[in-house]
C-alpha cells in the first residue's frame, strides 16, 4: 500500500487551485495529479473534489506519495492541428483550447502541440534550443485557443525569437471579463512575479519586485455582468492577461486559477475553458514581409457571447 501524506492549507495558499498547489509538494506533472484527484486518490477534508477546487485556509489535503509509485499512463495520440499558413520556414496554427503546447515533465503522456507538429513536420525535431519544445518560440496556456507561429528551420527560429525579444511582434487577444470596465480603453501597467506561497503568478506595483508587464485593452461591448475586450500585450509574461485583469478586479470568464472567491451581483458563467483567444498575430516573414494571421472565435466562445444579458 502506498503511504499517504497530508498537507494543511496555509493562509497564504488559500484560494489556490488544488492541482496547481499540489505541484509544489508532488514532483509529478499536473496532468497526472489531476488524474489522481479525479479518481478520488487525492482528497480535501476526506471528500472527493475536482482539480479546479479553490482550497481554503485550514483544508487538509490527503495525497499518496507518488514518488514511490510506478505509473505508466497510456500515451495519447498526436493531435491533428489546424494550419492557417505554411511556408518553408514557419507554420502558423489555430491552437485549440485544452491542448498543452509541450510537456513539462517526462512522465506526462498527454498529447501536445509539439506532438502534432512533429508528426506533420518530423524535421522540426532538430529546430530550437530545447529538445522538449522544438520550433516553439512562444506559448499559449492550455485552456487558451488561437494563433501560434512555429519555426520549421533554425534560421526562422532565431529570427522569430529575436522578434519576440525586441517586441516587434503584435499580439491581439479577445477576452470576456467579469464586470463592466469603467473605461473604453486603458493600460494595465503592473509588474508580474511568481508567488512562492500560492504557486501562481501575482501582480505587483512598480515599487515592488517583479518583471515589467504591459497590457492594453479596448472594450468592444458591455454586457450586464461582463465586458468583451480586445487586448494587446506589449510583453509576454506568464499568464499576463489573466493576472492583470484579476488585479484590476475583472477576472476572465472561465479562469479557475485567477478568480475571485465571490463576485457581488454576478453569477459565475459555466465554461470548461478560459474565455481568452489569440485572435491575431503580426510578424515579419523571413523575406521581410510583415504579415498578420488571424483566427475567428471558437463556437463555444461565440455561444457564451450570444447568451450574455444585454444592458
Amino acid at each position: 500500500m502506498i503511504p499517504m501524506k497530508k498537507h494543511k492549507v496555509s493562509a497564504e495558499e488559500a484560494g489556490s487551485r488544488l492541482d496547481i498547489l499540489l505541484t509544489i509538494y508532488i514532483k509529478h506533472s499536473r496532468s497526472l495529479i489531476q488524474k489522481y484527484i479525479k479518481t478520488g486518490d487525492i482528497t480535501v477534508n476526506e471528500k472527493h473534489v475536482t482539480p479546479h477546487l479553490a482550497v481554503d485556509e485550514g483544508d487538509v489535503v490527503a495525497y499518496p506519495d507518488l514518488a514511490k509509485m510506478t505509473v505508466k499512463p497510456k500515451k495519447q495520440p498526436a493531435p491533428v492541428l489546424e494550419v492557417l499558413y505554411e511556408d518553408k520556414d514557419i507554420v502558423v496554427i489555430n491552437k485549440p483550447a485544452g491542448l498543452v503546447v509541450h510537456r513539462a515533465h517526462a512522465s506526462d503522456n498527454d498529447a501536445t502541440v509539439v506532438d502534432g507538429i512533429v508528426k506533420m513536420f518530423p524535421k522540426i525535431k532538430k529546430v530550437g534550443d530545447d529538445p522538449s519544445r522544438p520550433g516553439i518560440v512562444h506559448r499559449l496556456d492550455k485552456d487558451v485557443s488561437g494563433v501560434m507561429v512555429i519555426a520549421k528551420t533554425q534560421k526562422a527560429f532565431d529570427n522569430l525569437k529575436e522578434q519576440f525579444k525586441q517586441r516587434d511582434v503584435t499580439k491581439e487577444y479577445l477576452a470576456l471579463v467579469y464586470g463592466q470596465l469603467p473605461r473604453v480603453t486603458d493600460r494595465i501597467d503592473l509588474k508580474i512575479a511568481r508567488s512562492k506561497q500560492r504557486g501562481r503568478m501575482v501582480a505587483r506595483t512598480q515599487q515592488q519586485v517583479g518583471r515589467e508587464a504591459i497590457t492594453d485593452f479596448e472594450v468592444l461591448k458591455l454586457y450586464k455582468t461582463t465586458s468583451f475586450v480586445r487586448v494587446h500585450i506589449l510583453t509576454g509574461r506568464t499568464h499576463q492577461i489573466r493576472v492583470h485583469f484579476l488585479a484590476i478586479d475583472h477576472p476572465l470568464v472561465g479562469d479557475k486559477l485567477y478568480k475571485k472567491p465571490h463576485m457581488k451581483n454576478i453569477r459565475p458563467i459555466e465554461l470548461n475553458r478560459i474565455f481568452l483567444h489569440s485572435h491575431a498575430l503580426t510578424i515579419k516573414l523571413m523575406n521581410g514581409e510583415e504579415k498578420t494571421f488571424s483566427a475567428a472565435l471558437p463556437p463555444e466562445l461565440e455561444h457564451i457571447l450570444s447568451i450574455q444579458p444585454v444592458l
